[in-house]
């Protein structure tokens, strides 16, 4: 659900490169809240480490109260996190959370910073993190990132001094935020980046704490407090009728991927920052004490001053546009600033007050979302004046420089379109996250083109320019190109205009699994990305694998249209691994990527090219059992995976559940934080322990340990922890080495254990019946063994299981002890080898 809300906040609230969602549309108040904030100069940082982990009531408070500039500095882009919406993980994942980030800084009126940093999972220590990710660069992206906005005052969300306390994540970001304050201003730090930007130095540094940090309230009323400022965050905002929490908590809400959803609050909500760097502000309620925040701060900044302190004092509610004179006057001044960063900020903001008091609409909107280079495009432009302003719409340029003259005087609320054609240069590159666009590593995204790091997306380049003239002054103003329709339930809707290739490919499985030396056949799907595509495909594979034929001809007619050519695959007879990618040729280009489209209401519609890879696994893999009932929670692709090696898979719905229903299958499989998002099944525990006692099987995937929505996880005690094992090549002792679970039918060992990705598992239990038998043992470096990664416990005549161990990660990475160890906990119990439910190999 897109939430669309008419607060103060949003207009100007958002630096985003992309604008595909409608246009704002600024009342009369908001219009009277930005002229506030374009006479405010002064800049606030917060820095933490993950999307969600901002304080959106101080960073409302300061862009909506206060009137700063306001920026959140996330080190990732919360590729390693789990997800609620669906079923994209790692990069993808990072994708919807950068777009949920930048919602919700549309909500609370700040803007979104970014590092390179890639957000490989849990970590224990900033030891651990900052050798993962490469900390010279990420410390060069935190300067970086200071030098470019010019923040007065930086606030860390954790605490630099605790490291092996929290996520390493979190404390790196405050350890790396702290020595960027020292560095930042120097010269010597960093000289290469000072093509791009002057050195700068905040003048304060403060930690954002709170009784959590010192362990309880008692605690932290006790604590000095000497250096601490005390901001009353929970003001009301009676133009629009919302506080602050309330503000925040919309804002909190758009993590949707992370199930942040948040309740509003209101009255007095205290938050304490304690000052690290700098000095100590007299007035423990004002940051910006002693830094001047006026049009007086910059040269040539009076006069600009008293003219828009005037716009702000005089300004006509009932008629904006009574201001447009001075707003002019003004705009001219600020453009002969020599104060280039100022400059740059104050014009953009003074624009959009300009077009707003102006009630001016202009849009480029083109006749398809999806294009590719060298085609062409029909192009609807719309320009109107609800104003009685004096506006002449001079010209406009479109995204190839070409300048069109119009000299048209634009009367009040008289409306005009042209049409216009648009060659796409042959070299337009595609459009796809800039940080996508070349391999990374582990702890790192590398981006060649220096100028984008830090920016929370690939800036747009397919623009038009305005040029008009008001009150006789010549003014631009850009807008991208977008792409509107009409859904009958949604009405209007908007969409970005992206280049896409002309042809992309993917192989309809991400992972193949076969069990057998047989031979399989592989489904490659080609998609037109213009009218009359013709080639020819090849598939690349591993060497000790066979493909024909060697490659198939395609051929066509549509734009969008899919080709689905099938390849027949040969496995060696011995167990092997590899991936396979299409290769599509089209005159002298060959395409390897696949064209991934996520489409979500809360986030603007997204394109991303992804090189297309399917792992391929020739798996020495035995199982018992057919039919296994699948309960959905947050989203994996375990049903997949598991039909992948031969099962059949229903997706069972918590209504659905009984015991009839249950009897038809071999085992029952309960999907990743089920327990955490599905309330139904506190009703439902009951029956599935019924199903285990007459003979089934119940295996529960993770759920966290907090938020649990059912009285009763399993039938036997078991309490959840927040143990967990980051480290995915960590030792993994065989404890119950003659249980059947490691034994049948497949013999697992430590070998089935290798090549896990991200982590070993999370959220193990740390306390369990007797009924109980733990199979794993594991840990991280320096830590006590966890036992509570893989637990079974015979129930009356079937089986329960409980495992913290990250199958859902496992399984899409073709990781192939896990499948083996996965069969075996599926087939517990049917070790009689004339059970009418055994697969044969």
């Amino acid at each position: 659900m897109k939430t669309r809300l008419r607060l103060l906040f949003i207009f100007l609230c958002s630096t985003t490169l992309i604008t595909a969602q409608q246009p704002k549309k600024p009342t009369s108040s908001e219009i009277y809240e930005s002229i506030k904030k374009l006479n405010f100069l002064g800049s606030v940082l917060y820095v933490a480490a993950h999307p969600d982990d901002e304080n959106t009531r101080l960073i409302s408070y300061m862009s909506n109260e206060v009137k700063a500039r306001t920026a959140y500095l996330s080190l990732t882009r919360g590729d390693g996190g789990q997800n609620l919406v669906g079923p994209e993980i790692r990069e993808l994942l990072g994708v919807i959370r950068t777009q949920e980030l930048l919602a919700a800084r549309r909500t609370d009126g700040g803007e979104q910073l970014f590092t390179r940093a890639n957000d490989f999972g849990y970590s224990k220590h900033p030891d651990e993190t900052l050798a993962i990710w490469n900390k010279e660069q990420v410390l060069s992206d935190v300067v970086l990132a200071i030098r470019k906005f010019k923040p007065d005052v930086i606030i860390n969300r954790f605490n630099h001094r605790t490291p092996g306390t929290t996520h390493g994540h979190h404390t790196s970001s405050a350890m790396l935020s702290l020595e960027a304050f020292d560095i930042v201003g120097d010269k010597t730090a960093y000289p290469d980046q000072l093509s791009m930007v002057d050195t700068w130095q905040p003048q304060r540094l403060f930690f954002n704490t709170s009784w959590w940090f010192y362990g309880s309230q008692e605690n932290f009323d006790k604590a000095d407090k000497t250096n601490l400022l005390a901001i009353d965050t929970g003001v009301f905002f009676p133009s629009d009728g919302l506080s602050n929490p309330e503000i925040a908590a919309l804002s909190r809400s758009q993590h949707k991927s992370q199930g942040f959803g948040s309740t509003g609050s209101r009255g007095s909500q205290i938050e304490y920052i304690e000052l690290i760097k700098g000095e100590l502000p007299s007035d423990k309620t004002n940051i910006f004490e002693g830094i001047d925040t006026s049009w007086n701060r910059i040269e040539g900044g009076k006069a600009i001053g008293d003219i828009l302190y005037a716009v702000e004092k005089y300004y006509d509610f009932k008629n904006p546009s009574a201001s447009l004179t001075e707003l002019m006057r003004a705009y001219k001044a600020i453009q002969n600033l020599k104060n280039e960063h100022w400059k740059a900020v104050k014009t953009k903001e003074i624009k959009d007050i300009i077009a707003a008091c102006a009630g001016l609409y202009l849009e480029a909107t083109s006749n398809t979302n999806q294009t590719t280079a060298g085609s062409r495009v029909d192009l609807n432009i719309e320009v109107i004046n609800r104003s009685d302003a004096n506006i002449t719409l001079s010209s406009f340029v479109n995204p190839n420089g070409i300048k069109i003259d119009k000299n048209i005087p634009l009367d009040n609320n008289t409306r005009f379109d042209f049409k216009e054609t648009l060659k796409i240069n042959s070299n337009q590159e595609v459009s796809t996250p800039y940080w996508l666009t070349k391999k990374g590593t582990l702890g790192m995204y590398t981006v060649t083109d220096k100028s984008l790091i830090g920016k929370p997306e690939t800036p747009r380049n397919l623009n038009v320019t305005f040029h008009l003239a008001i009150e006789n002054v010549s003014i631009p103003f850009t807008k991208p190109i977008v792409y509107k329709t009409n859904d009958p339930v949604k009405g209007e809707v908007y969409k970005p205009f992206e280049i896409i290739p002309e042809v992309s490919a993917k192989i309809s499985e991400k992972v193949i699994i076969l069990d057998t030396d047989k031979q399989r056949d592989i489904e490659v799907i080609v998609t037109a990305g213009r009218d009359n595509v013709e080639g020819y495909v090849q598939l690349a594979y591993p060497n000790n694998w066979s493909v024909y034929p060697e490659k198939q001809k395609i051929n066509i007619n549509h734009k969008g249209q899919e080709a689905h050519i099938i390849f027949t695959v040969i496995p060696p007879k011995e167990q092997s691994e590899g991936l396979l990618t299409p290769m599509v040729h089209i005159g002298d280009n060959i395409y390897t990527k696949e064209l991934i489209e996520i489409d979500y209401d809360h986030i603007p519609f997204q394109t991303v090219l992804l090189p297309s890879e399917s792992k391929i696994v020739r798996l020495d893999i035995q199982k018992r059992g057919e039919n296994i009932g699948y309960i959905e929670g947050a989203g994996d692709v375990v049903p997949e995976s598991l039909r992948q090696i031969g099962y059949n898979v229903a997706i069972l719905k918590p209504e659905d559940i009984s015991a009839e229903n249950l009897s038809r299958f071999d085992a029952v499989v309960i999907g990743i934080r089920a327990y955490n998002t599905v309330e139904t099944l506190n009703f439902k525990q009951q029956i599935l322990f019924d199903y285990v006692a007459q003979g089934g099987n119940m295996i529960v995937q993770y759920n966290t340990n907090r938020r649990i929505k059912v009285d009763q996880i399993a039938p036997y005690d078991l309490k959840l922890s927040r143990d967990r094992v980051t480290d995915e090549t960590a030792e993994v002792k065989l404890l119950a080495t003659d249980h059947e679970v490691l034994n049948f039918p497949n013999k697992i060992s430590p070998n089935d254990f290798e090549g896990w990705t991200q982590e070993r598992g999370l959220y193990f239990p740390d306390e369990w019946s007797e009924d109980f038998t733990p199979i794993l043992s594991m840990n991280d470096d320096g830590e006590t063994p966890k036992t509570g990664s893989l637990l079974v416990a015979k129930h009356g005549k079937g089986y329960y299981i409980y495992t913290g161990l990250s199958f859902f990660r496992e399984f899409p990475a073709g990781v192939s002890g896990a499948y083996r160890l996965f069969a075996n906990m599926l087939s517990l119990g049917k070790n009689d080898i004339n059970s009418p439910n055994q697969i044969k190999n």
